[in-house]
């Protein structure tokens, strides 16, 4: 490959930049997804709970075992699990609306690199 057809350092930077951020940008949405279960199976949780009376018996998994509780308990669990997955699903939805500005702003730098070397090589 001669030096003409290598990319300058400046341009591989970017580009390696730009990488690193959509893999970040990936791992952010796979947790919020998850996250985003874990909420509906909270959801659903909760509304089995409210068909019970508070004299049937609950069990709720702790490892390979399964625990007798109240019904309150765990609906109070259950409950500050489902805010606590939101609030995380709300600070994941601002990390991920920042690195989507920041690959953004690194495309067109990435961009204007580009445009600025072809009109140099051209002329």
């Amino acid at each position: 490959m001669s030096q003409e057809n290598e990319l300058p350092p400046w341009l591989k930077e970017q580009i390696s930049r730009l990488q690193q951020l959509q893999q970040n940008l990936q791992a952010i949405m796979m947790q919020k997804q998850q996250i985003e279960l874990e909420i509906v199976e909270t959801e659903r949780a909760l509304e089995e709970l409210n068909k019970i009376t508070t004299s049937d018996s609950i069990y709720k998994a702790a490892g390979p075992l399964l625990i007798k509780s109240e019904k309150d308990t765990i609906e109070k669990e259950l409950s500050e699990k489902k805010e606590l997955a939101n609030t995380r699903v709300m600070v994941l939805g601002k990390q991920e609306s920042r690195v989507k500005e920041n690959l953004k702003e690194v495309e067109n730098k990435i961009n204007q690199m580009l445009k600025g070397t072809q009109s140099t090589t051209q002329k």
